[in-house]
């Protein structure tokens, strides 16, 4: 039996949008519970073929320019209907409530996100040139951004990026599918220092300590004269710069 008649029908009795891996894993358990021969032959079918198989279903149901088509968003596949019907399936079903809007600033936010992500709060504000903390709060709220771990920077900072609800958001199969924005992904952005350690294997440092000790080592070292200068005298006592560039 043809893999991709299996995934439609697979599709057509779902309520949820199904992934790759979750294709796997019903074939897998179909293969085990069934003495079918089709169905023990698809039971280690790569990702690869599913997906290959899902892009043809997809192909074929555009092709036939039906009021419904496949479609992949955030990764996952499900059938919808085409925008065009919506004033019929309005009325059938009803408008959908939907949170309002996001505002201007919400949207220049998620777009930096988006296309810069991974980054801090501090690197976002430094593309926007404004305080991004109510912003962020309410796209954390909507579930559009989320944090992603900690920076390898001084203090630690937290990373934030997009999540897969902000590809269902807009539509999105994946990252790859956002516009073309060779302006926005060329703004430079100052990163802070990185950690920095006193000595290998030891723990790591503040950059003050490691300027406080380099300071009191560099100061140590000036106050003993060396043979040379005790050699030159007063004339040859040349001032020395020792500045430590400051952290």
């Amino acid at each position: 039996m043809e893999l991709k008649l299996i995934l439609e029908s697979i599709l057509f009795a779902a309520e949820n949008p199904i992934n790759p891996r979750q294709f796997r894993e019903l074939l897998s358990a179909a293969a085990d519970e069934s003495e079918d021969a089709a169905a023990k032959a698809l039971k280690k079918v790569r990702e690869q073929e599913l997906t290959a198989a899902l892009e043809e279903l997809e192909r074929d149901y555009a092709q036939l320019g039906r009021s419904y088509q496949l479609a992949c968003v955030a990764g996952a596949w499900q059938f919808v209907s085409r925008p065009e019907f919506a004033p019929w399936l309005k009325a059938l079903v009803g408008v959908k409530h939907r949170p309002p809007r996001l505002s201007q600033p919400a949207l220049e936010t998620l777009a930096i996100i988006a296309y810069r992500q991974p980054l801090t709060r501090a690197e976002i504000e430094q593309i926007r040139g404004v305080s991004v903390d109510g912003v962020m709060q309410t796209l954390l709220e909507r579930g559009l951004v989320e944090q992603t771990g900690r920076a390898d920077l001084v203090g630690r900072p937290m990373n934030y990026g997009t999540t897969p609800l902000f590809l269902e958001y807009f539509g999105l199969r994946n990252l790859e599918e956002l516009p073309a924005a060779d302006e926005l992904r060329r703004i430079p952005v100052q990163k802070p220092e990185g950690l920095l350690t006193a000595e290998p294997g030891l723990a790591t440092a503040p950059p003050e300590q490691l300027t406080l000790e380099a300071a009191n080592a560099s100061g140590a070292e000036s106050a003993a004269p060396t043979s040379s200068s005790a050699a030159a005298g007063p004339a040859g006592n040349g001032s020395q710069d020792n500045g430590l560039e400051k952290h």
